[in-house]
């Protein structure tokens, strides 16, 4: 059943007239044009599609946007400020953490929530916090060491 959903995306309220139990996922890809979570295993289980809900590391392909309705969702296109790159975005261009890119918002997604609940996370926390995703250029290490650089910095 259709029926108006509001959400907060990147600091802004949005309106999507759609089945609450459809993936977040398409609703910011399809309805809003956020086409930056992208779709990797439809499981949960890549981190391709992880977005922030109120700052928790959540994959938007396997949240209903029903669930949503009351809390902050933050996108890959929501966390630059104005011109600047945020700290992990600077480190993944810095580090050459990225190949072709597709699982790369999602693990820049994770970072900024570890970055901010853990702003002095050692590596085996990184680790930790970077396991569930999938890169499948296998560019880890590089990966690793953006986020090292990124909670370092300050």
């Amino acid at each position: 059943m259709l029926r108006e959903i509001q959400l907060t995306v990147n600091g802004q309220l949005r309106t999507a007239n759609t089945d609450e139990e459809r993936p977040l996922l398409d609703v910011l890809r399809e309805d809003f044009g956020l086409t930056g979570s992208k779709y990797g295993c439809g499981e949960g289980a890549c981190g391709a599609c992880t977005v922030l809900i109120d700052g928790v590391p959540t994959r938007s392909c396997i949240t209903p946007v029903g669930e949503c309705s009351s809390e902050s969702v933050q996108t890959i296109e929501g966390v630059a400020k104005d011109d600047t790159l945020h700290a992990v975005q600077q480190a993944f261009l810095d580090q050459q953490a990225m190949q072709c890119g597709y699982c790369v918002p999602g693990h820049i997604m994770t970072a900024v929530a570890l970055r901010n609940e853990n702003p002095a996370a050692t590596r085996d926390e990184i680790v930790a916090a970077m396991s569930e995703h999938i890169c499948r250029c296998c560019n880890y290490p590089n990966i690793l060491a953006a986020v090292e650089q990124a909670v370092q910095s300050d």
